[in-house]
């Protein structure tokens, strides 16, 4: 999953590409990670997108090891 800022608002999102099989294993892992369920997609070539949000990220910082660089990357990529 990579994240980056989008639009207008600078919204931080992240986006996935898996297969069929895989996806359903992601979102769930993403889900049980974070408490909250990331939008699926599926594209017509059979891959699925998954779109998680900034609660997603806010999700991820409860693990230790991933809070600091969080952090750090929404401090580095905010418009100030």
């Amino acid at each position: 999953m990579t994240f980056s800022r989008r639009g207008a608002d600078n919204a931080a999102v992240g986006y996935a590409v898996a297969r069929a099989d895989v996806a359903e294993r992601f979102s769930a892992l993403i889900k049980a990670l974070t408490g909250e369920e990331p939008r699926v997609y599926e594209k017509e070539d059979g891959e699925i997108d998954i779109v998680c949000y900034r609660e997603h990220l806010e999700g991820f910082m409860r693990y230790t090891e991933l809070a600091e660089a969080i952090e750090k990357w929404l401090e580095e990529t905010s418009r100030r």
